[in-house]
């Protein structure tokens, strides 16, 4: 070893002990020894929850807005098929219709032939 340099246990102890400073500073600035840091920590919750109940509410406006779009769906179908209903059931009234004065007109033709055979006799 030459004079003035340190020697390998020198330089072993220089180094535990820079670690050792290391730690002490990185310790030191724990976010933990901080005295704001619990507060800081506290609004970051309050801005999480926040945002969840947002999260949440958007979901339950999506949620009843489909809700009310099934609603409304289910309505526009009742309507059309009572509309339907309500179109056989004209229909219906008017194939009756068309039957009563068929049987009338055969009844009255019927009628006019007897008349007419009448007359021959």
């Amino acid at each position: 070893m030459k004079h003035g340099e340190p020697s390998r246990a020198d330089r072993m102890k220089a180094s535990a002990n820079a670690k050792k400073a290391e730690i002490a500073k990185a310790h030191a600035k724990l976010p933990a020894n901080d005295p704001g840091f619990g507060e800081r920590q506290a609004a970051r919750r309050a801005i999480a929850v926040a945002r969840e109940l947002r999260v949440a509410e958007r979901k339950a406006a999506k949620l009843a807005e489909a809700a009310r779009e099934a609603a409304e769906q289910a309505a526009r179908a009742v309507a059309l098929m009572a509309e339907q209903a309500n179109r056989v059931v004209e229909l219906a009234e008017q194939a009756a219709r068309e039957v009563v004065l068929e049987a009338e007109r055969k009844a009255a033709r019927d009628l006019r032939y007897a008349a007419r055979k009448a007359r021959k006799r």
